[in-house]
């Protein structure tokens, strides 16, 4: 890949560096996007079955629907572009990434510094205490009980329809108001807020570039767009952070 001397010079001078990832990053480890097409289960779509009114209507559908995706993902593994960005945070400690993805494979791909905007799959949050629980599965497969106060507990995710997590969205704010290089990576631009975290980050001075198959809703505040798969640019890049 031919890199311009300039864009060099923004990797190796850059204080503050952010990664925006979607969706994009996950499906090269064969993590489906749950949406469309991808996202039919039995002969519903996320849409209806990610949401608070879907799970206090037949709490044990959603869980059978999350159930089945905790299990998938659990057979996929990082791919080179979630270890590339890891290996970035090891060499420069000014380096943060904000996902969309609730996955968990940048947690372990070895990355530390990640704000998880939309939540995460394998956590659990009680519907009445409030208190989190790592997921797992062989409990969750026969009881979905709150060890605190016996209610039932949720996947603790963001649902359709749900705000997001006030101080999660404050550190993603901060984090976006002082970046100096922005990466976007496979994510579509089809969620409100992780697109205004780049406009955010654009109007600040950021340089950005955006590394997808194909030009996307952040591609308007993209100052470099590479085309391809992440799993292959990334690793290429990192290199030039010294």
């Amino acid at each position: 890949m031919q890199i311009s001397q300039q864009i060099k010079d923004k990797f190796k001078n850059s204080k503050n560096i952010l990664a925006l990832t979607g969706a994009g990053i996950s499906a090269e480890s064969g993590v489906p996007t749950f949406r469309g097409k991808e996202g039919l289960w039995k002969q519903y779509r996320a849409e209806e079955l990610a949401t608070p009114q879907a799970f206090f209507r037949d709490p044990k559908l959603v869980w059978e629907w999350y159930l089945w995706r905790m299990e998938l993902i659990t057979t996929k593994s990082p791919n080179p572009a979630h270890f590339a960005l890891a290996e970035l945070e090891n060499k420069r400690s000014n380096f943060n990434l904000i996902t969309q993805n609730v996955d968990g494979l940048h947690k372990k791909s070895g990355s530390k510094k990640i704000i998880e905007i939309h939540g995460n799959i394998f956590r659990n949050r009680c519907t009445d205490c409030d208190k989190t629980y790592d997921s797992d599965l062989l409990i969750l497969k026969n009881s979905t009980e709150c060890p605190n106060c016996k209610s039932i507990v949720r996947p603790d995710v963001l649902w359709f329809g749900e705000s997001y997590d006030t101080d999660l969205l404050n550190q993603a704010i901060s984090l976006a108001e002082k970046s100096e290089l922005v990466f976007i990576i496979g994510s579509s631009g089809a969620v409100g807020i992780p697109v205004e975290l780049a406009r955010i980050a654009k109007e600040n001075g950021a340089f950005v570039i955006e590394i997808n198959t194909d030009q996307s809703g952040y591609s308007r505040y993209a100052d470099l767009f590479l085309q391809g798969k992440a799993g292959e640019i990334l690793p290429e890049l990192i290199p030039y952070f010294v």
